[in-house]
């Protein structure tokens, strides 16, 4: 199940099916961080861990590693109803 909801997500960020909350964009902002490095994290990661507590669906944790192939780069995202891969928050991991 998560080989084929990984793939759905890489699908999601290789076609530009994806969007940023604010948030998300603030947190990459102050971590230094940039589209390709969050392009590439979600690529190349794996799901960390799936939570179920949000009634909007279920967010999925994805750990990756930034364009550098050194920073590791946390994703917290979530598909909407249109089939768009809502990324909620990006950090650095520290």
């Amino acid at each position: 199940m998560s080989r084929k909801i990984i793939n759905k997500i890489r699908n999601a960020v290789r076609n530009g099916n994806y969007d940023l909350t604010y948030h998300a964009v603030k947190e990459m902002a102050e971590d230094n961080l940039g589209i390709a490095d969050i392009e590439n994290a979600a690529l190349h990661g794996v799901i960390a861990r799936k939570e179920f507590d949000n009634s909007r669906g279920i967010k999925y944790i994805i750990e990756g590693l930034a364009g550098d192939q050194m920073t590791p780069v946390g994703i917290a995202g979530r598909f909407k109803e249109t089939g768009i891969f809502l990324i909620i928050t990006v950090y650095e991991i520290t």
